[in-house]
């Protein structure tokens, strides 16, 4: 009985350990590359070209987790980014350094 619970033990301690980091964060193939700096909602500039975010938008960051405009705002940030029917950005990736430096196929 012991045992059992050193075993559980051990193994929430290695899932602890784990980088908070997702792993494989699914970007689809079709998303582009660019660079982004957030303005006030749903302005932003992509590029150096002004652009609109799409009403239901979402900002992934590094984790994988929902960022909200408004906390990005003023910064260059390197993205991934799709776009809707109508042409604004629906789907933004923050990209991380790693991530950054690599080529897009």
């Amino acid at each position: 009985m012991h045992r059992r619970i050193l075993l559980a033990g051990a193994a929430l301690i290695l899932v602890a350990a784990l980088p908070g980091r997702a792993a494989g964060r699914d970007i689809p193939a079709e998303a582009k590359r660019g660079t982004l700096t957030p303005g006030w909602f749903p302005d932003i500039t992509l590029d150096g070209k002004p652009r609109r975010l799409a009403p239901a938008a979402r900002i992934f960051n590094q984790d994988n987790l929902i960022e909200v405009p408004a906390a990005l705002r003023g910064r260059d940030l390197s993205v991934c980014y799709t776009e809707n029917a109508d042409g604004d950005i629906d789907r933004i990736w923050l990209l991380t350094p790693e991530e950054a430096r690599q080529r897009r196929r």
